[in-house]
């Protein structure tokens, strides 16, 4: 959990423990001078000043729109009562506020990233059993909520895979690969044709000779049909020329 928190950028070098759980009456500051030096005693002062050394003014036309100011997010105190604490440290640059029944996953992870670094009172603590219930007993404010737990026990799949148990009951694993065949168009291939219809070559010659024999005669009418034109069209100049 340390690791996570400090990856999101708080300064935590001089806080006892994490989760940091406060007690002995802490709801009952009324002033933010107390607040100050109560949280100093367990190290989120560090946190604090990094907070507000980081207030900048925001790039971009934000600033003319009633955003003017950019600032870290600091630590986020989650209590159970109302209490004089909540305007004692309503004021503390960076630090949010929130009833342990109303948690933001916007606040408890600001941006998507988790680690944030959370101020518990002792009350909001204990009432957390309550609201989300335990690993023997369901939540008796949500109604059918149930906190989730792992399928499985190890999650190594690989070494469960690889196992004597699970290798000693599977199938030996199959190398022969099966050959497909590729289908062919008969109307495209002559040869599937020819298997599927053995009239087919003797056609296909048939057609062939037909068609050559189209083409000769063809070739015929045109070459005598250009004799001729030729011909005559000699014969009708000179005609011209001596009349």
């Amino acid at each position: 959990v340390p690791a996570l928190v400090m990856a999101r950028g708080h300064r935590i070098s001089k806080v006892p423990e994490l989760p940091l759980v406060l007690g002995g009456g802490i709801e009952q500051l009324a002033k933010t001078k107390a607040a100050v030096e109560c949280l100093a005693k367990f190290g989120v002062d560090e946190d604090l000043e990094k907070v507000k050394d980081s207030k900048k003014v925001r790039a971009g036309k934000g600033k003319m729109r009633n955003r003017r100011y950019v600032m870290r997010k600091g630590p986020l105190v989650v209590y159970a009562d109302k209490a004089p604490m909540e305007k004692a440290m309503r004021n503390l640059p960076g630090l949010d506020m929130v009833h342990v029944d109303r948690l933001n996953l916007l606040q408890l992870a600001p941006g998507g990233h988790v680690g944030r670094f959370i101020i518990w009172t002792q009350d909001a603590f204990e009432k957390l059993d309550s609201i989300f219930g335990t690993e023997e007993t369901k939540s008796l404010v949500k109604k059918g909520f149930v906190l989730p737990r792992s399928s499985m026990t190890n999650a190594d799949l690989s070494r469960l895979i690889n196992s004597d148990e699970i290798q000693k009951v599977v199938r030996p694993a199959k190398t022969e690969r099966k050959k497909t065949l590729r289908k062919k168009n008969p109307l495209k291939n002559l040869g599937v044709m020819v298997k599927l219809n053995p009239y087919a070559a003797a056609h296909r010659r048939a057609e062939m000779r037909a068609e050559k024999a189209r083409a000769e005669g063809k070739a015929k009418k045109v070459a005598a049909k250009r004799e001729k034109s030729t011909k005559e069209a000699k014969r009708a100049f000179y005609n011209k020329m001596l009349s």
